[in-house]
Protein backbone atom coordinates (compact mmCIF):
# COMPACT_ATOMS: atom_id res chain seq x y z
CA UNK A 1 0.00 0.00 0.00
CA UNK A 2 1.73 3.87 -0.90
CA UNK A 3 1.43 5.90 1.74
CA UNK A 4 -0.26 9.10 0.94
CA UNK A 5 -1.47 11.89 2.89
CA UNK A 6 -4.83 13.94 2.72
CA UNK A 7 -5.11 16.65 0.06
CA UNK A 8 -8.17 19.09 -0.21
CA UNK A 9 -8.59 21.02 -3.01
CA UNK A 10 -11.06 23.59 -1.68
CA UNK A 11 -13.76 24.97 -3.36
CA UNK A 12 -12.70 28.59 -2.73
CA UNK A 13 -10.04 27.66 -4.81
CA UNK A 14 -12.04 26.07 -7.87
CA UNK A 15 -14.13 28.79 -7.83
CA UNK A 16 -11.42 31.54 -8.20
CA UNK A 17 -10.23 29.60 -10.73
CA UNK A 18 -13.41 28.54 -12.83
CA UNK A 19 -13.79 32.79 -12.13
CA UNK A 20 -10.59 33.49 -14.55
CA UNK A 21 -10.89 31.22 -17.15
CA UNK A 22 -12.60 33.24 -19.86
CA UNK A 23 -10.88 36.04 -19.77
CA UNK A 24 -7.65 34.00 -20.38
CA UNK A 25 -9.27 32.22 -22.84
CA UNK A 26 -9.98 35.75 -24.18
CA UNK A 27 -6.68 37.62 -23.44
CA UNK A 28 -5.03 34.54 -24.52
CA UNK A 29 -2.92 34.66 -21.31
CA UNK A 30 -1.02 32.29 -19.00
CA UNK A 31 -3.49 30.92 -15.76
CA UNK A 32 -0.77 33.03 -13.48
CA UNK A 33 -3.09 33.65 -10.74
CA UNK A 34 -4.32 29.66 -10.93
CA UNK A 35 -0.88 28.43 -10.78
CA UNK A 36 0.30 30.55 -7.75
CA UNK A 37 -2.57 29.00 -6.53
CA UNK A 38 -2.35 25.96 -6.82
CA UNK A 39 1.11 26.01 -6.00
CA UNK A 40 0.70 27.72 -2.69
CA UNK A 41 -1.46 25.03 -2.16
CA UNK A 42 1.04 22.48 -2.54
CA UNK A 43 -0.54 21.17 -5.68
CA UNK A 44 2.46 20.52 -7.99
CA UNK A 45 3.69 17.98 -4.92
CA UNK A 46 0.66 15.62 -5.16
CA UNK A 47 3.06 12.96 -7.27
CA UNK A 48 5.88 12.98 -5.59
CA UNK A 49 5.99 10.17 -2.79
CA UNK A 50 5.33 10.99 1.22
CA UNK A 51 9.35 9.77 1.95
CA UNK A 52 10.04 13.39 0.40
CA UNK A 53 7.35 15.30 2.22
CA UNK A 54 5.05 15.01 -1.04
CA UNK A 55 1.73 13.97 -0.80
CA UNK A 56 2.04 10.28 -2.57
CA UNK A 57 -0.52 10.02 -4.50
CA UNK A 58 -0.51 7.87 -7.73
CA UNK A 59 -1.92 8.19 -11.32
CA UNK A 60 -5.08 7.30 -10.29
CA UNK A 61 -5.82 9.73 -7.30
CA UNK A 62 -4.24 12.67 -9.34
CA UNK A 63 -6.48 12.09 -12.00
CA UNK A 64 -9.73 12.43 -9.87
CA UNK A 65 -8.37 15.79 -8.82
CA UNK A 66 -7.50 16.97 -12.33
CA UNK A 67 -10.96 16.10 -13.53
CA UNK A 68 -12.32 18.27 -10.47
CA UNK A 69 -9.80 21.28 -11.97
CA UNK A 70 -10.65 20.69 -15.58
CA UNK A 71 -14.33 20.81 -14.86
CA UNK A 72 -13.72 24.34 -13.62
CA UNK A 73 -10.94 25.50 -15.98
CA UNK A 74 -9.85 22.91 -18.84
CA UNK A 75 -6.68 24.91 -19.52
CA UNK A 76 -4.81 25.21 -16.92
CA UNK A 77 -5.75 21.11 -15.90
CA UNK A 78 -4.26 20.50 -18.94
CA UNK A 79 -0.85 22.86 -18.52
CA UNK A 80 -0.58 21.03 -15.03
CA UNK A 81 -0.66 17.71 -16.27
CA UNK A 82 2.77 17.88 -18.43
CA UNK A 83 4.01 18.44 -14.80
CA UNK A 84 2.58 15.05 -13.31
CA UNK A 85 2.63 13.25 -16.33
CA UNK A 86 7.31 13.74 -15.24
CA UNK A 87 6.65 14.14 -11.56
CA UNK A 88 4.72 10.89 -11.60
CA UNK A 89 6.55 8.57 -13.64
CA UNK A 90 9.51 9.81 -11.23
CA UNK A 91 7.65 8.58 -8.10
CA UNK A 92 6.62 5.25 -10.05
CA UNK A 93 10.32 4.52 -11.02
CA UNK A 94 11.39 5.54 -7.34
CA UNK A 95 8.88 3.05 -6.05
CA UNK A 96 9.69 0.20 -7.74
CA UNK A 97 12.82 0.40 -6.77
CA UNK A 98 14.75 2.66 -9.93
CA UNK A 99 16.22 5.59 -8.58
CA UNK A 100 17.53 6.85 -11.92
CA UNK A 101 15.02 9.96 -11.21
CA UNK A 102 15.05 10.04 -7.54
CA UNK A 103 16.32 14.15 -8.08
CA UNK A 104 13.55 15.27 -9.97
CA UNK A 105 11.54 14.64 -6.98
CA UNK A 106 13.66 16.15 -4.53
CA UNK A 107 13.89 19.12 -6.95
CA UNK A 108 9.81 19.23 -7.48
CA UNK A 109 9.62 19.92 -3.34
CA UNK A 110 11.93 22.34 -3.70
CA UNK A 111 10.28 24.50 -6.30
CA UNK A 112 11.05 23.36 -9.56
CA UNK A 113 8.34 22.86 -12.45
CA UNK A 114 8.11 20.14 -14.89
CA UNK A 115 7.20 20.61 -18.41
CA UNK A 116 6.82 18.71 -21.56
CA UNK A 117 9.19 19.61 -24.76
CA UNK A 118 8.20 16.13 -27.09
CA UNK A 119 6.10 17.68 -30.44
CA UNK A 120 7.79 17.84 -32.95
CA UNK A 121 7.09 18.48 -36.62
CA UNK A 122 7.92 15.75 -38.71
CA UNK A 123 7.84 12.90 -36.20
CA UNK A 124 4.63 10.71 -35.59
CA UNK A 125 6.07 8.47 -32.76
CA UNK A 126 6.55 10.69 -29.75
CA UNK A 127 9.28 9.81 -27.36
CA UNK A 128 10.58 6.76 -29.83
CA UNK A 129 11.86 8.95 -32.59
CA UNK A 130 12.65 12.37 -32.69
CA UNK A 131 13.54 14.94 -35.41
CA UNK A 132 15.91 16.92 -32.85
CA UNK A 133 19.27 16.33 -32.90
CA UNK A 134 21.52 14.84 -29.42
CA UNK A 135 25.11 15.14 -29.76
CA UNK A 136 27.67 14.03 -27.20
CA UNK A 137 29.43 16.55 -25.42
CA UNK A 138 32.42 16.41 -22.93
CA UNK A 139 29.57 16.30 -19.11
CA UNK A 140 26.53 16.31 -21.17
CA UNK A 141 24.82 16.25 -24.37
CA UNK A 142 24.10 19.69 -26.80
CA UNK A 143 20.48 19.89 -28.33
CA UNK A 144 19.82 21.09 -31.51
CA UNK A 145 15.86 20.91 -32.82
CA UNK A 146 12.39 22.88 -32.35
CA UNK A 147 9.65 21.96 -29.52
CA UNK A 148 5.89 22.76 -29.80
CA UNK A 149 3.19 22.50 -27.97
CA UNK A 150 5.21 23.71 -24.52
CA UNK A 151 2.59 23.66 -22.01
CA UNK A 152 3.62 25.94 -19.00
CA UNK A 153 6.29 28.09 -21.33
CA UNK A 154 6.25 31.10 -18.79
CA UNK A 155 6.96 29.19 -15.73
CA UNK A 156 8.77 26.14 -16.38
CA UNK A 157 12.25 25.33 -14.74
CA UNK A 158 12.73 21.95 -16.16
CA UNK A 159 11.87 21.16 -19.71
CA UNK A 160 11.59 17.34 -20.49
CA UNK A 161 12.89 16.67 -24.45
CA UNK A 162 14.38 14.14 -26.03
CA UNK A 163 16.32 13.74 -29.19
CA UNK A 164 18.34 10.97 -31.51
CA UNK A 165 22.30 10.41 -31.43
CA UNK A 166 22.86 9.15 -34.73
CA UNK A 167 26.38 9.26 -34.09
CA UNK A 168 25.95 5.73 -34.73
CA UNK A 169 23.80 5.04 -38.12
CA UNK A 170 23.68 1.53 -37.24
CA UNK A 171 22.14 2.54 -33.82
CA UNK A 172 20.64 5.44 -33.27
CA UNK A 173 19.54 6.11 -29.52
CA UNK A 174 17.02 8.57 -28.06
CA UNK A 175 18.25 10.64 -25.72
CA UNK A 176 16.09 12.05 -23.02
CA UNK A 177 16.57 14.65 -20.74
CA UNK A 178 15.61 17.94 -18.33
CA UNK A 179 16.64 21.17 -19.50
CA UNK A 180 17.18 24.07 -16.87
CA UNK A 181 15.68 26.77 -17.45
CA UNK A 182 18.68 28.37 -16.92
CA UNK A 183 20.44 26.29 -19.79
CA UNK A 184 22.31 27.93 -23.09
CA UNK A 185 21.94 27.84 -26.33
CA UNK A 186 18.11 27.98 -26.31
CA UNK A 187 15.44 30.63 -27.73
CA UNK A 188 11.38 30.58 -26.20
CA UNK A 189 9.45 32.00 -29.64
CA UNK A 190 5.90 32.75 -28.60
CA UNK A 191 3.32 31.33 -31.28
CA UNK A 192 0.82 30.56 -29.18
CA UNK A 193 -2.63 31.86 -30.94
CA UNK A 194 -4.32 29.01 -31.22
CA UNK A 195 -8.12 27.63 -31.42
CA UNK A 196 -8.88 26.31 -28.03
CA UNK A 197 -6.53 25.76 -24.65
CA UNK A 198 -5.14 28.96 -25.09
CA UNK A 199 -4.15 30.01 -21.21
CA UNK A 200 -1.64 27.15 -21.42
CA UNK A 201 0.42 29.39 -23.23
CA UNK A 202 2.51 26.24 -25.04
CA UNK A 203 4.77 28.10 -26.97
CA UNK A 204 7.89 26.94 -29.57
CA UNK A 205 10.97 26.09 -27.87
CA UNK A 206 14.31 26.82 -29.99
CA UNK A 207 17.21 24.81 -29.45
CA UNK A 208 20.39 25.92 -31.01
CA UNK A 209 23.10 23.55 -29.31
CA UNK A 210 21.28 23.35 -25.79
CA UNK A 211 23.54 21.88 -23.40
CA UNK A 212 22.33 19.83 -20.93
CA UNK A 213 24.56 18.39 -17.96
CA UNK A 214 24.58 14.43 -17.74
CA UNK A 215 22.81 15.19 -14.51
CA UNK A 216 19.77 15.69 -16.08
CA UNK A 217 19.71 13.23 -18.65
CA UNK A 218 17.22 10.77 -17.82
CA UNK A 219 17.32 7.82 -20.36
CA UNK A 220 19.75 7.03 -23.67
CA UNK A 221 17.39 4.41 -25.22
CA UNK A 222 17.82 2.70 -28.63
CA UNK A 223 15.49 4.45 -30.81
CA UNK A 224 12.17 3.16 -30.97
CA UNK A 225 12.49 1.51 -27.64
CA UNK A 226 10.16 1.14 -24.84
CA UNK A 227 11.45 0.45 -21.50
CA UNK A 228 9.20 1.24 -17.96
CA UNK A 229 10.17 5.08 -18.07
CA UNK A 230 8.95 5.95 -21.54
CA UNK A 231 5.57 3.58 -21.12
CA UNK A 232 5.10 5.08 -17.42
CA UNK A 233 5.27 8.60 -19.63
CA UNK A 234 2.47 7.30 -21.78
CA UNK A 235 0.37 6.16 -19.04
CA UNK A 236 0.50 9.25 -17.03
CA UNK A 237 0.21 11.82 -19.74
CA UNK A 238 -2.65 9.88 -21.74
CA UNK A 239 -5.00 9.01 -18.24
CA UNK A 240 -4.40 12.71 -17.53
CA UNK A 241 -5.29 13.96 -20.79
CA UNK A 242 -8.40 11.06 -20.68
CA UNK A 243 -9.38 13.19 -17.09
CA UNK A 244 -9.23 16.92 -17.94
CA UNK A 245 -11.40 16.04 -21.46
CA UNK A 246 -13.85 13.94 -19.20
CA UNK A 247 -14.16 16.87 -17.16
CA UNK A 248 -14.97 19.45 -20.09
CA UNK A 249 -17.92 16.94 -20.81
CA UNK A 250 -19.25 16.46 -17.24
CA UNK A 251 -19.24 20.66 -17.26
CA UNK A 252 -20.84 20.79 -20.63
CA UNK A 253 -23.75 18.53 -19.67
CA UNK A 254 -24.56 20.41 -16.33
CA UNK A 255 -24.68 23.62 -18.25
CA UNK A 256 -26.36 22.28 -21.02
CA UNK A 257 -28.82 20.56 -18.54
CA UNK A 258 -29.21 23.63 -16.48
CA UNK A 259 -29.83 25.83 -19.72
CA UNK A 260 -32.48 23.61 -20.78
CA UNK A 261 -34.57 23.82 -17.57
CA UNK A 262 -34.65 27.48 -18.34
CA UNK A 263 -35.63 27.22 -21.70
CA UNK A 264 -39.08 28.17 -23.20
CA UNK A 265 -41.18 27.15 -26.62
CA UNK A 266 -44.77 28.19 -27.35
CA UNK A 267 -45.54 24.72 -28.48
CA UNK A 268 -44.60 23.39 -24.70
CA UNK A 269 -46.77 24.41 -21.68
CA UNK A 270 -43.29 23.48 -19.23
CA UNK A 271 -39.53 24.19 -20.02
CA UNK A 272 -37.74 22.46 -23.08
CA UNK A 273 -36.71 19.74 -20.83
CA UNK A 274 -39.73 18.19 -21.67
CA UNK A 275 -39.14 18.57 -25.27
CA UNK A 276 -38.84 14.77 -26.42
CA UNK A 277 -35.89 15.34 -28.66
CA UNK A 278 -34.07 16.88 -25.87
CA UNK A 279 -34.42 14.02 -23.91
CA UNK A 280 -33.15 11.73 -26.50
CA UNK A 281 -30.19 14.49 -26.56
CA UNK A 282 -29.66 14.58 -22.75
CA UNK A 283 -29.99 10.49 -23.05
CA UNK A 284 -27.30 10.65 -25.09
CA UNK A 285 -24.77 12.75 -23.51
CA UNK A 286 -24.99 10.64 -19.88
CA UNK A 287 -25.14 7.35 -22.10
CA UNK A 288 -21.88 8.25 -23.46
CA UNK A 289 -20.48 9.59 -20.04
CA UNK A 290 -21.68 6.55 -18.41
CA UNK A 291 -19.13 4.44 -20.27
CA UNK A 292 -16.46 7.12 -20.43
CA UNK A 293 -15.61 7.61 -16.72
CA UNK A 294 -15.24 3.52 -15.83
CA UNK A 295 -13.03 3.31 -18.86
CA UNK A 296 -10.46 5.34 -17.54
CA UNK A 297 -11.03 4.66 -13.73
CA UNK A 298 -10.05 1.36 -14.96
CA UNK A 299 -6.99 1.79 -16.86
CA UNK A 300 -6.07 4.51 -14.10
CA UNK A 301 -6.44 2.10 -11.10
CA UNK A 302 -4.76 -1.30 -13.10
CA UNK A 303 -2.11 1.27 -13.81
CA UNK A 304 -1.18 2.37 -10.12
CA UNK A 305 -1.95 -0.98 -8.82
CA UNK A 306 0.97 -2.96 -10.93
CA UNK A 307 -1.43 -5.13 -12.98
CA UNK A 308 0.56 -6.78 -15.58
CA UNK A 309 -1.55 -6.52 -19.01
CA UNK A 310 1.97 -7.02 -20.29
CA UNK A 311 2.17 -5.84 -24.17
CA UNK A 312 -0.98 -5.22 -24.06
CA UNK A 313 -0.39 -2.23 -21.67
CA UNK A 314 0.08 0.38 -25.09
CA UNK A 315 -3.26 -0.52 -26.40
CA UNK A 316 -5.18 -0.28 -23.03
CA UNK A 317 -3.55 3.36 -22.30
CA UNK A 318 -4.51 5.10 -25.96
CA UNK A 319 -7.66 3.29 -26.13
CA UNK A 320 -8.94 4.99 -22.91
CA UNK A 321 -7.57 8.77 -24.00
CA UNK A 322 -8.97 8.07 -27.45
CA UNK A 323 -12.49 7.13 -26.05
CA UNK A 324 -12.58 9.98 -23.60
CA UNK A 325 -11.56 12.59 -26.09
CA UNK A 326 -14.17 11.65 -29.07
CA UNK A 327 -16.70 10.77 -26.47
CA UNK A 328 -16.19 14.29 -24.98
CA UNK A 329 -16.43 15.73 -28.18
CA UNK A 330 -20.02 14.39 -28.96
CA UNK A 331 -21.12 15.65 -25.71
CA UNK A 332 -19.80 18.84 -25.60
CA UNK A 333 -21.56 18.91 -29.59
CA UNK A 334 -24.61 18.08 -28.12
CA UNK A 335 -24.53 20.12 -25.48
CA UNK A 336 -23.88 23.33 -27.64
CA UNK A 337 -26.89 22.25 -30.02
CA UNK A 338 -28.87 22.02 -27.20
CA UNK A 339 -28.57 25.77 -25.88
CA UNK A 340 -30.48 26.65 -29.20
CA UNK A 341 -27.82 28.98 -31.04
CA UNK A 342 -26.90 30.70 -27.67
CA UNK A 343 -24.08 28.73 -26.76
CA UNK A 344 -22.14 29.53 -29.67
CA UNK A 345 -21.59 33.52 -28.52
CA UNK A 346 -18.63 34.16 -26.81
CA UNK A 347 -19.83 35.10 -23.40
CA UNK A 348 -20.70 31.50 -23.32
CA UNK A 349 -18.68 28.97 -21.10
CA UNK A 350 -20.15 26.48 -24.05
CA UNK A 351 -18.47 28.72 -26.85
CA UNK A 352 -15.05 28.03 -24.83
CA UNK A 353 -15.53 24.23 -24.30
CA UNK A 354 -16.48 23.76 -27.82
CA UNK A 355 -12.64 25.30 -28.41
CA UNK A 356 -11.25 23.58 -25.89
CA UNK A 357 -12.51 20.08 -26.55
CA UNK A 358 -11.03 19.75 -30.18
CA UNK A 359 -7.73 20.20 -28.83
CA UNK A 360 -7.81 16.57 -27.37
CA UNK A 361 -7.10 15.07 -30.72
CA UNK A 362 -3.95 16.15 -31.24
CA UNK A 363 -2.50 15.28 -27.99
CA UNK A 364 -0.56 11.76 -28.29
CA UNK A 365 -1.37 9.43 -29.55
CA UNK A 366 -3.43 10.72 -31.94
CA UNK A 367 -6.10 8.95 -34.18
CA UNK A 368 -3.70 7.62 -36.45
CA UNK A 369 -1.43 5.99 -34.07
CA UNK A 370 -3.87 4.56 -31.75
CA UNK A 371 -5.43 2.74 -34.98
CA UNK A 372 -2.22 1.51 -35.28
CA UNK A 373 -1.19 0.21 -31.81
CA UNK A 374 -4.96 -1.37 -31.36
CA UNK A 375 -5.17 -2.68 -35.16
CA UNK A 376 -1.52 -4.40 -33.94
CA UNK A 377 -1.83 -5.52 -31.04
CA UNK A 378 -5.17 -7.01 -31.81
CA UNK A 379 -3.84 -8.88 -34.60
CA UNK A 380 -0.75 -10.07 -32.81
CA UNK A 381 1.66 -7.54 -34.47
CA UNK A 382 4.54 -6.43 -32.83
CA UNK A 383 4.47 -2.66 -32.11
CA UNK A 384 8.64 -2.86 -32.87
CA UNK A 385 7.80 -5.02 -35.88
CA UNK A 386 9.78 -3.54 -38.93
CA UNK A 387 9.34 -2.48 -41.68
CA UNK A 388 6.55 -0.29 -39.87
CA UNK A 389 3.77 -1.27 -42.76
CA UNK A 390 3.76 -3.74 -45.33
Amino acid sequence: MVAVKQFTLSDAILEKIHSRAASYDRENKFFSDDFNDLKKAGYLHLAVPTEFRGYGFNVAQVAQLQRRLAYNAPATALAINMHFYFTGVAADLWRSGDKSLERMLRETMKGEVFAAGHAETGNDLPLLLSTTKAEKAPGGYKFTGRKSFGSLTPVWTRLGIHAMDASNPNAPMIVHAFMPRDAKGYSIKETWDVLGMRATRSDDTILDGAFVPDKYIGRVLPAGAVDQFVLSVFAWADIGFSNVYYGIALRARDLAVEGLKKRTSLGLTRSMAYHPEMQHAAAEMTLELESMGPHIDKVAQDWANGVDHGHNWPMKIVSAKYHCVEGAGRVVDLALEMSGGFGMFKASELERLYRDVRCGRFHPANSALVHEIVGKTTLGIGLDEQPRWG
